[in-house]
Protein backbone atom coordinates (compact mmCIF):
# COMPACT_ATOMS: atom_id res chain seq x y z
CA UNK A 1 0.00 0.00 0.00
CA UNK A 2 1.18 3.67 -0.60
CA UNK A 3 2.02 5.42 2.08
CA UNK A 4 -0.92 8.31 3.24
CA UNK A 5 0.06 11.81 3.31
CA UNK A 6 0.09 13.10 7.02
CA UNK A 7 -3.14 14.74 6.40
CA UNK A 8 -4.75 11.18 5.56
CA UNK A 9 -2.90 9.86 9.03
CA UNK A 10 -3.89 12.69 11.07
CA UNK A 11 -7.55 11.88 9.58
CA UNK A 12 -7.00 8.57 9.79
CA UNK A 13 -6.48 8.79 13.49
CA UNK A 14 -8.80 11.40 14.48
CA UNK A 15 -11.42 8.98 12.81
CA UNK A 16 -10.14 6.09 14.93
CA UNK A 17 -10.29 8.40 18.13
CA UNK A 18 -14.33 8.91 17.34
CA UNK A 19 -14.60 5.31 17.16
CA UNK A 20 -13.28 4.64 20.88
CA UNK A 21 -15.48 4.31 23.53
CA UNK A 22 -16.33 7.60 24.91
CA UNK A 23 -16.23 6.64 28.43
CA UNK A 24 -11.99 5.98 27.55
CA UNK A 25 -11.54 9.20 25.35
CA UNK A 26 -12.90 11.34 27.64
CA UNK A 27 -10.62 10.50 30.51
CA UNK A 28 -7.53 10.99 28.76
CA UNK A 29 -6.24 13.47 30.99
CA UNK A 30 -2.97 15.78 29.75
CA UNK A 31 -1.70 13.73 26.89
CA UNK A 32 -1.40 14.80 23.31
CA UNK A 33 -1.08 12.59 19.88
CA UNK A 34 1.55 13.08 17.70
CA UNK A 35 2.43 11.22 14.16
CA UNK A 36 6.04 10.43 13.24
CA UNK A 37 7.53 8.52 10.17
CA UNK A 38 9.72 6.37 12.28
CA UNK A 39 10.52 5.57 15.63
CA UNK A 40 13.32 7.93 16.55
CA UNK A 41 17.11 6.29 17.01
CA UNK A 42 16.84 7.26 20.93
CA UNK A 43 13.31 5.77 21.23
CA UNK A 44 14.58 2.45 19.35
CA UNK A 45 17.40 2.44 21.94
CA UNK A 46 15.27 3.11 25.07
CA UNK A 47 13.22 0.83 24.21
CA UNK A 48 16.27 -2.05 23.56
CA UNK A 49 14.59 -2.88 20.14
CA UNK A 50 16.97 -5.07 17.72
CA UNK A 51 16.90 -4.05 14.37
CA UNK A 52 14.18 -6.84 13.03
CA UNK A 53 11.52 -5.39 15.48
CA UNK A 54 8.59 -2.82 14.37
CA UNK A 55 7.26 0.11 16.91
CA UNK A 56 3.49 0.68 15.51
CA UNK A 57 2.92 3.05 18.88
CA UNK A 58 4.87 4.73 21.68
CA UNK A 59 3.24 6.11 25.03
CA UNK A 60 5.80 8.70 26.96
CA UNK A 61 4.35 9.97 30.26
CA UNK A 62 2.81 9.34 33.35
CA UNK A 63 -0.06 6.81 34.06
CA UNK A 64 -3.32 8.04 35.54
CA UNK A 65 -2.76 5.47 37.72
CA UNK A 66 0.47 6.83 39.02
CA UNK A 67 -0.28 10.27 39.21
CA UNK A 68 -0.46 11.99 42.35
CA UNK A 69 -2.03 15.35 44.30
CA UNK A 70 1.72 16.60 43.25
CA UNK A 71 0.75 15.88 39.54
CA UNK A 72 0.83 19.94 38.36
CA UNK A 73 2.24 22.14 35.69
CA UNK A 74 3.85 19.03 33.63
CA UNK A 75 4.05 18.53 30.39
CA UNK A 76 1.55 16.82 28.28
CA UNK A 77 2.34 12.50 28.08
CA UNK A 78 3.05 11.88 24.36
CA UNK A 79 1.44 8.99 22.31
CA UNK A 80 2.93 8.41 18.96
CA UNK A 81 1.65 6.36 16.26
CA UNK A 82 4.23 5.51 13.35
CA UNK A 83 3.20 5.90 9.97
CA UNK A 84 5.49 3.83 8.09
CA UNK A 85 5.48 0.61 10.35
CA UNK A 86 1.87 1.01 10.02
CA UNK A 87 1.92 0.94 6.43
CA UNK A 88 3.88 -1.77 5.79
CA UNK A 89 1.61 -4.23 7.78
CA UNK A 90 -1.29 -2.97 6.17
CA UNK A 91 -2.98 -4.44 2.88
CA UNK A 92 -5.25 -1.19 1.72
CA UNK A 93 -6.42 2.21 3.57
CA UNK A 94 -8.97 0.18 5.67
CA UNK A 95 -6.41 -2.42 7.00
CA UNK A 96 -4.26 0.56 8.00
CA UNK A 97 -7.02 2.13 9.55
CA UNK A 98 -7.75 -0.96 12.02
CA UNK A 99 -4.12 -0.94 12.39
CA UNK A 100 -4.20 2.38 13.71
CA UNK A 101 -7.20 2.04 15.71
CA UNK A 102 -5.94 -1.07 17.54
CA UNK A 103 -2.06 1.13 18.13
CA UNK A 104 -4.45 3.81 19.38
CA UNK A 105 -5.95 2.30 21.65
CA UNK A 106 -3.04 0.39 23.01
CA UNK A 107 -1.01 3.05 24.08
CA UNK A 108 -4.52 4.50 25.52
CA UNK A 109 -4.23 1.33 27.43
CA UNK A 110 -0.69 2.25 29.06
CA UNK A 111 -2.33 5.97 30.14
CA UNK A 112 -4.55 4.39 31.83
CA UNK A 113 -2.15 2.11 33.47
CA UNK A 114 -2.23 -1.12 32.18
CA UNK A 115 1.23 -2.70 31.26
CA UNK A 116 1.44 -5.35 28.16
CA UNK A 117 1.01 -8.47 30.02
CA UNK A 118 -2.44 -6.74 30.88
CA UNK A 119 -3.30 -5.52 27.37
CA UNK A 120 -2.37 -8.98 25.92
CA UNK A 121 -4.72 -10.59 28.01
CA UNK A 122 -7.43 -7.95 27.45
CA UNK A 123 -6.76 -7.74 23.39
CA UNK A 124 -9.48 -10.43 22.78
CA UNK A 125 -11.97 -8.15 24.14
CA UNK A 126 -10.55 -4.72 22.91
CA UNK A 127 -12.41 -4.97 19.77
CA UNK A 128 -15.74 -5.64 21.73
CA UNK A 129 -14.97 -2.65 23.97
CA UNK A 130 -14.51 -0.56 21.04
CA UNK A 131 -17.44 -2.06 19.14
CA UNK A 132 -19.62 -1.36 22.31
CA UNK A 133 -18.84 2.85 22.18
Amino acid sequence: MQAPSDDEFDATISKALDSLPKKYTTRMDNVAIVIADDPSPDQRTKLKLRCNQTLFGLYEGVPLSKRGSNYTWVLPDKITLFKNPLVSVSRDMNDFYKHVRHTLWHEMSHHFGLDHEQIHRLDGTIEDTIKEG
